[in-house]
C-alpha cells in the first residue's frame, strides 16, 4: 500500500518519474473497496432482517417489564429492561438520559472526529489539491493528489501546505480546547444535579495506605462530615469458601436438572415404543437407570468419582455454616485488615472538601494516608489490589510500564512484516526467487498487498488491550476505571507507535531500500518523497474500519453466533443460563474502544496537509461508525464501567498527538527540502513557528483546565443532608461525627486562583452557554431529582467485600410431569434447611428441551434468581 518507488532520473536528481513504475495505490483502494463494501451492505441488509426477528439482540431494551409496560430506565440504571420505543426522532441526549455519561460523550466524540475531519476537508481540498495535482513529479492515481506530487524546482508551493496547516491545525487546537472545557464542565454539572450529588458514591472516598492500627474514631475525627466508615480486611480464605460454595451450588443444579432431562427424555422414547423402563416404580426411578446418575470428579482427571447430587447435599451442608460463620466474622469487624477504608460524607461538598485536603502535602491531616479515588462505586473495586500501598503501587507500576515499553518495541517486527506484504509487488522486483508473485492475477494481488496487511494489523492488535489490561491490574490501581484509563493510555500509545508509525516508516523504507544501499546521503531525500504515499494503506484502514467496523457492530456478529446460532443449537441448558443470556447486555471496555478510534483521529490530522484525500475517508468512515455506536448504545449497551468523562476527556488530550506528528513530519519534509532549493526555508520557518505557538496553546490550555477543574470544586453542589436522609442509624457502623471544623476551612483557603488566559480565547474555548450553570439546567430534565434514599441494610453493605454480603444462591431446576422435581426439592430441603431450591417458572416443552416462561417477554423481574440492580 506504499505503493511505488520514485526512481533518479538520468542525471542523478531525485523527484523524476522517469524510470517510475506505475503505482498500484487504486488498484490497491479498489480491492479493498469491493470486498468491503460487499460485506457492508450483506451485513447492513442482514441487520434490518434479523432486527425485527431477534428482539434480545438487536432490541433488547424494547422488552416490557414484570408489569408489562413500557417503563424509563432511570438514569445511570443500566440493564433495566424496557425503555425505548423508537429510534426516530431519539437524540444523543437519551444515552445520557439512559446510559452514562461515559456512553454520551463516546457517541459525541465520532461527531467531533467528524467536524474535524469535514472541516479539513473544506478548508484543504480547495487549495492543496489544485497546488498538489500539478506539482509536476508526475505521481499518478492516488499520488496525484498528495504532497508527493511537488517536484524539487517547485517547493515555493509549499507555502500552500504550510498556511493550510496554520489555518486547520490552529482550529483542531481550539475545537479540543473548547471540547475540553466542556467536559470538565459537563461533568460537574453531572456531578452537582440533584441526581449526581445525591449518590451514595459521590460521597465515597477511597484511601489506603491507612495504619491497621488507626481506630474508627480517629477516621471519624480526621475529615468533617463523616458518616459512615468502612475498613476493608483480609477475605482471601472466605472468597475461597464462597467460591467453593457457588461452584459446588451450580454443579448440584446442573445435575438435578440432568437428571429430570434424562428421565424425561427416557419417558418420551419409552411412550415411542423406542426405549423399555429400566425398573418398575414411578418417576426417576423408573426411567433413570442409577448407574446413569449426574456424576463428577472430585479433582481433575486423578479425583475420586462421586454422585454429583448426594456429594453437592453433603458438601453444602459442611460448607454453608462456615461461610456464614466466616462472614459474620468480618462483617463484625473481626477480619485481618489489609490497610484500605472507605469515608462516606453527608455531602458531595464535604467529600469533595476532604479529597481536595489530601492533595496538599502541607495541609493534609495525615502524611501516611492516600487519598486514590473520588466518586467509588462499590462493583468497581478491585478487592485484591486495596492491600497495595503508595510505594508498592509505583514500583510496580515502573515495571509493567517497562515490560509495556519492551513489548512496543518488539512487537515492531510482526506490524514491520505487515507492512512489508503492503510492498510486495516491489519487493518482487528486487529479489528474483519472490519472481512467482507477479504470475498471481492483479485483483487477487491487490487484496494481498491492500485488505490482508490491514485483516493482519487488526489480529495482531487484538491482543494488546488484554495485555495491557491486565498489567494495569497487576500495578495495583484499586478500581476498574482506573484500570481502563492506565489501560486507555497504553494502548493509544501501542496503536500510535505500532499501528501508525512503525507501520508507516516499514512501507517507506522498502521501497527505497535498493536506492539507499546505492547511495546513502540519499536516504533523507528519498524518505521525505515515500513518506506522503504512506497515506494509502490509511485510505484502505479507513475503508475497512469505516465500513466492515460499522457494519459489524450493527450485526453483532459475536451474539448473533452465540445468541442466535449457538442458542438454537445448543439452547440453554439451565433456566439460569437462559435468564442470563437475556439479561447480561453487551457493553464497551473504555480503554480498549476509545484509542481505536482515537489513533484514526490522530492519523487523519496527521496526513491532513500531506495528503488531503484522507480526510474524505474519515469524514465517511467517522460517520458509518458514529450511526452504529449510536444505535447500539439506544438499544442494547450497557454501561460497564463508570469513569464518569475521564475517558473522554483523556482521549481529547490523546488526540492533540495527531497535530504534533502533522507540525513535525511537514517540518522535517520541508527541511529536507532545504537541501535541495532554499526557497523551502519560507515554509519551514512558518511552520516552526506553528510548533512553537502549539505548544504554547496546549500548556496554556491545560494548565487553565487544572484550575477551572479545582476551581469548580469548591462550589457547594447541594444543601447540607439530613440524617434522616442519609439512611444510616447511629451505630457503630455509621456513627455521626462533625470532624475536624478546620478541615473545610483549610481545603476553601486553599483555593487555586483563576488561571490567566486571555479574555478573547476565554470566550472562545469556555463560552458562558456551556457554563456549568447552563449545562446543569440542560440536564435538569433528566437529573432534576435526587435519587432515593437506599435502604439502611443496603447502604451498610456497598463497601463490604462481596464475599462478606454474598448470599447463598438460589437453586432453579426445572419441572416435569413426574413430579422428579418436587421430589427433589423435598430431600435437598431435608439434607440442607438452608438452601432454597425452586422450579417456578422452567419446564421442558415436547421436545425436551428447557423453556422459562419469561424469555419471549422479557418478564426477568420475575424470575426466581433476579436481583436488582442497585445504583449507589
Amino acid at each position: 500500500m506504499h505503493p511505488f518507488l520514485v526512481s533518479r532520473a538520468t542525471e542523478g536528481e531525485p523527484g523524476s518519474a522517469r524510470d517510475e513504475p506505475g503505482s498500484n495505490s487504486l488498484s490497491s483502494m479498489v480491492s479493498t473497496l469491493v470486498p468491503t463494501l460487499i460485506s457492508f451492505a450483506v451485513f447492513v441488509t442482514l441487520f434490518f432482517i434479523f432486527r425485527g426477528r431477534f428482539r434480545r439482540l438487536y432490541q433488547p431494551r424494547t422488552y416490557v417489564d414484570s408489569v408489562g409496560q413500557q417503563r424509563k430506565t432511570p438514569p445511570q440504571a443500566p440493564g433495566f429492561l424496557g425503555w425505548i420505543k423508537s429510534f426516530r426522532g431519539l437524540r444523543d441526549e437519551y444515552i445520557l438520559d439512559h446510559q452514562s455519561i461515559d456512553g454520551f460523550l463516546f457517541v459525541r466524540f465520532f461527531k467531533i472526529l467528524i467536524i474535524i475531519s469535514l472541516l479539513g476537508c473544506l478548508i484543504t481540498w480547495p487549495v492543496l489539491f489544485p497546488v498538489n495535482a500539478t506539482g509536476g513529479a508526475g505521481r499518478t492515481q492516488l499520488d496525484l493528489l498528495s504532497m508527493s506530487n511537488v517536484a524539487s524546482d517547485r517547493v515555493n508551493r509549499y507555502y500552500a501546505h504550510a498556511l493550510m496547516s496554520c489555518i486547520f491545525l490552529g482550529l483542531v487546537m481550539i475545537i479540543i480546547a473548547r471540547e475540553s472545557f466542556y467536559t470538565v464542565n459537563l461533568r460537574q454539572a453531572y456531578r452537582r444535579s440533584p441526581w449526581g450529588a445525591s449518590r451514595l458514591s459521590s460521597k465515597t472516598i477511597l484511601f489506603t495506605n491507612v495504619p491497621k492500627t488507626i481506630s474508627q474514631a480517629e477516621l471519624f475525627e480526621m475529615f468533617a462530615g463523616v458518616r459512615h466508615a468502612w475498613v476493608a480486611s483480609n477475605c482471601k480464605e472466605l472468597t475461597e469458601l464462597v467460591e467453593d460454595r457457588d461452584e459446588t451450588a451450580t454443579k448440584l443444579e446442573e445435575a438435578e436438572i440432568q437428571l429430570s432431562r434424562d428421565a424425561n427424555d427416557n419417558r418420551i422414547k419409552a411412550e415411542k415404543g423406542k426405549k423399555k423402563a429400566f425398573q418398575s416404580g414411578e418417576g426417576v426411578d423408573k426411567y433413570v437407570n442409577p448407574k446413569d446418575r449426574p456424576t463428577h470428579k472430585l479433582k481433575f482427571l486423578i479425583g475420586k468419582k462421586v454422585d454429583t447430587i448426594t456429594y453437592g447435599r453433603e458438601h453444602l451442608a459442611e460448607l454453608l455454616p462456615k461461610v456464614e460463620a466466616e462472614q459474620d466474622k468480618h462483617w463484625n469487624g473481626q477480619g485481618d485488615l489489609v490497610g484500605a477504608v472507605f469515608l462516606t460524607f453527608h455531602t458531595q461538598r464535604e467529600a469533595q472538601d476532604a479529597w481536595q485536603l489530601m492533595q496538599r502535602r502541607k495541609t493534609k491531616p495525615n502524611s501516611k494516608l492516600s487519598a486514590r479515588q473520588l466518586g467509588v462505586l462499590p462493583q468497581e473495586v478491585v478487592w485484591s489490589n486495596l492491600r497495595v500501598g503508595t510505594a508498592e503501587h509505583w514500583a510496580r507500576w515502573f515495571l509493567v510500564s517497562a515490560f509495556i515499553t519492551v513489548m512496543i518495541v518488539f512487537w515492531a517486527v510482526p506490524v514491520a512484516f505487515v507492512g512489508v506484504i503492503s510492498q510486495i509487488n516491489y519487493l518482487t522486483r528486487q529479489f528474483k526467487w519472490l519472481e512467482w508473485i507477479n504470475d498471481i492475477p492483479p485483483v487477487i494481488l491487490g487484496v494481498v498487498t491492500g485488505l490482508l496487511p490491514v485483516i493482519m494489523l487488526a489480529i495482531l492488535m487484538a491482543l494488546v488491550p488484554i495485555i495491557c489490561r491486565l498489567m494495569a491490574k497487576l500495578a495495583g490501581y484499586p478500581t476498574m476505571s482506573q484500570i481502563e484509563l492506565q489501560t486507555q493510555s497504553w494502548y493509544f500509545a501501542f496503536q500510535v507507535v505500532q499501528v501508525f508509525l512503525i507501520t508507516t516508516l516499514a512501507g517507506s523504507v522498502t521501497t527505497v531500500i535498493q536506492q539507499v544501499l546505492a547511495k546513502p546521503d540519499l536516504v533523507l531525500t528519498l524518505l521525505s518523497e515515500n513518506l506522503p504515499k504512506a497515506s494509502n494503506f490509511y485510505i484502505s484502514y479507513f475503508l475497512l474500519f469505516g465500513l466492515s467496523a460499522a457494519a459489524g457492530t450493527l450485526l453483532n456478529i459475536g451474539g448473533f453466533v452465540t445468541v442466535v446460532l449457538l442458542g438454537r443449537i445448543l439452547p440453554g441448558k439451565t433456566p439460569r443460563k437462559i435468564f442470563q443470556k437475556l439479561v447480561n447486555f453487551a457493553g464497551p471496555m473504555w480503554g480498549s474502544e476509545f484509542p481505536k478510534w482515537t489513533n484514526l483521529g490522530v492519523i487523519a490530522l496527521s496526513y491532513s496537509c500531506i495528503a488531503p484525500l484522507v480526510l474524505g475517508f474519515s469524514t465517511v468512515g467517522f460517520t458509518l461508525i458514529y450511526l452504529a455506536f449510536r444505535y447500539n448504545f439506544m438499544y442494547c449497551y450497557e454501561n460497564k464501567i463508570d469513569t464518569q468523562g475521564a475517558a473522554y476527556s483523556r482521549a481529547l488530550r490523546q488526540l492533540i498527538v495527531g497535530v504534533y506528528i502533522s507540525e513535525l513530519c511537514l517540518i522535517g519534509l520541508f527541511a529536507i527540502a532545504t537541501g535541495n532549493n532554499t526557497m523551502a526555508a519560507g515554509p519551514l520557518a512558518i511552520e516552526a513557528l506553528l510548533l512553537a505557538c502549539t505548544i504554547a496553546f496546549h500548556l496554556t490550555v491545560r494548565q487553565s483546565l487544572k484550575h477551572h477543574e479545582a476551581r469548580l470544586s469548591y462550589v457547594d453542589p447541594v444543601p447540607s443532608a439530613t440524617h434522616a436522609e442519609d439512611g444510616f442509624t447511629n451505630d457503630k457502623h455509621g456513627a455521626t461525627s462533625h470532624g475536624n471544623s478546620n478541615a473545610t476551612a483549610s481545603a476553601n483557603n486553599a483555593a487555586p486562583r483563576p488561571s490567566r488566559i486571555p479574555g478573547f480565547l476565554q470566550k472562545i474555548i469556555n463560552p458562558e452557554r456551556t457554563s456549568v450553570a447552563n449545562l446543569g439546567s440542560s440536564l435538569d430534565q433528566f437529573y432534576h431529582k435526587p435519587q432515593e434514599p437506599l435502604p439502611e441494610a443496603i447502604q451498610k453493605r456497598a463497601y463490604f467485600n462481596p464475599a462478606i454480603t454474598s448470599p447463598t444462591p438460589v437453586l432453579w431446576i426445572v419441572r416435569d410431569d413426574m413430579g422428579i422435581s418436587e421430589r427433589e426439592i423435598r430431600d435437598t430441603k431435608k439434607a440442607v434447611p438452608s438452601l432454597v431450591m425452586t422450579d417456578e417458572q422452567a419446564i421442558f416443552n415436547e421436545k425436551g428441551k428447557v423453556e422459562w416462561k419469561g424469555q419471549d417477554e422479557g418478564k426477568a423481574r420475575d424470575a426466581p434468581v433476579w436481583e436488582e440492580n442497585i445504583v449507589y
